[in-house]
């Protein structure tokens, strides 16, 4: 029995020539409103340059108005082609061309407000792309998942483009209005291509909340590692910008972020979280000793009083200087900065002990671009990770106990005697 003889190369060459699915549907209301959409924005701004030269085309002498705006000297010259992209699909219009009278016998070309120099597609039309790559899909499917409706005109580095501006916008923004008086401080790992490998990099996440117990995102930047310089170049943006001396700071005990702020906030209250704590505690035990760790770990971290944690503490430290030093060594390390959060109101102990609301939003931007194991470039994954948040794909709600946040940290430490 002989077995047929596939020709690969035919088949990949009929599989690019097979349309994609709806690319031959016909809608008769779509297509006759595609066909007046280049008409519709040629008249408007011809209109638009009627109103500044106070005259219509082929006009010698202004036109009476009714309002005190003063005609602007000036004359036409013509027209330029544009290829202009929006929610409509594509069009080729032509754009009216004008020089207005600058003084000083000089002239200027006269500049469209609606249709802005170089723009080649509309903000609808940009804030759709990027909406559909934000909800999951990676940029390679983003033209075929819009291609009925561009008809192709997107190419797959849109999303960044969309994003740039945006985001540099949002990262010189001012933050003196902003009445921050808390930071949650850690950085988060993300994969991406670098040197056409695949390279783990760091992304240093802070957020503020708030006086109102609202979160929000300050900062998100590729420094390259989390030393005490990296650290300290973010605060100090953030500093230049308005941001005030915050109340409270949760961090997750790297020794560059300690360092940098102990350099700019030294004596600001600081909560190491329990988190990263207990996971450090476990890798210094084998694992089977590991349940039992966790166990007196929990019962003192979440005591319902301070007096029941020294208890705790004390407790934890002598069993486990006997059973195995190191994970007693690694407790006592801490300090009392473990327990900073006993400084506040019991209602806010839970959102003060752990920098989990990053690690949150870590998990959901993980989930958000499972399609991309990995990421193009260290800009795209900061780009990524705060574009999720501005354009609502990930919210954030208010902290747990945000009523008492007006009562200010106490100044009372935990007994670290053992």
């Amino acid at each position: 029995m002989t077995m047929p003889i596939m020709n690969a190369d035919a088949d990949h060459r009929g599989a690019e020539a097979a349309p994609y699915l709806f690319a031959d549907w016909f809608d008769p209301i779509e297509a006759g409103l595609r066909e007046r959409v280049r008409g519709f924005i040629e008249t408007m701004l011809e209109t638009e340059l009627d109103a500044v030269l106070a005259r219509p085309r082929y006009g010698r002498h202004p036109v009476e108005r009714d309002d005190d705006i003063a005609a602007v000297a000036g004359h036409r010259h013509g027209h330029r082609t544009r290829q202009l992209t929006g929610t409509f699909g594509a069009a080729e219009i032509a754009v009216p061309r004008a020089r207005l009278d600058a003084g000083d016998g000089k002239t200027a070309e006269w500049k469209s407000k609606a249709l802005h120099a170089y723009q080649r597609r509309t903000q609808a039309a940009d804030a759709l792309i990027a909406s559909v790559y934000l909800s999951g899909t990676n940029t390679r499917r983003v033209r075929r998942a819009l291609a009925a409706l561009f008809g192709g005109a997107i190419g797959n580095d849109i999303v960044s483009r969309t994003w740039r501006k945006v985001k540099t916008d949002w990262d010189a923004r001012l933050l003196a209005d902003e009445p921050i008086v808390r930071l949650v401080l850690d950085g988060t790992v993300v994969r991406v291509r670098l040197d056409r490998k695949a390279t783990s990099i760091s992304l240093l996440v802070i957020i503020g909340v708030r006086e109102d117990g609202q979160k929000v995102l300050l900062a998100v930047k590729n420094m390259g590692g989390e030393t005490a310089e990296a650290w300290r170049t973010v605060l100090d943006d953030l500093v230049a910008r308005g941001l005030r001396r915050p109340e409270f700071l949760i961090v997750d005990g790297g020794k560059g972020l300690d360092a940098a702020i102990a350099a700019l906030w030294d004596g600001a209250p600081v909560q190491r979280c329990t988190v990263h704590k207990h996971r450090n505690l476990l890798a210094h035990a084998p694992e089977r000793l590991h349940e039992g760790i966790t166990a007196d770990y929990t019962d003192m971290i979440y005591a319902v009083t301070p007096e029941e944690i020294e208890t705790c503490r004390k407790a934890f430290i002598r069993k486990w200087r006997l059973r195995c030093r190191a994970v007693a060594d690694s407790l006592e390390e801490a300090g009392e900065r473990l327990f900073a959060f006993t400084r506040l109101p019991p209602s806010q102990w839970k959102s003060a002990r752990t920098t989990n609301a990053i690690e949150r939003l870590h998990e959901e931007f993980k989930r958000r671009i499972k399609t991309q194991t990995v990421l193009p470039s260290a800009e795209t994954a900061a780009m990524l990770f705060w574009a999720l948040m501005a354009s609502g794909q990930i919210s954030m709600r208010k902290i747990d106990g945000w009523r008492t946040l007006p009562t200010k940290p106490l100044d009372r430490t935990i007994d670290l005697a053992a």
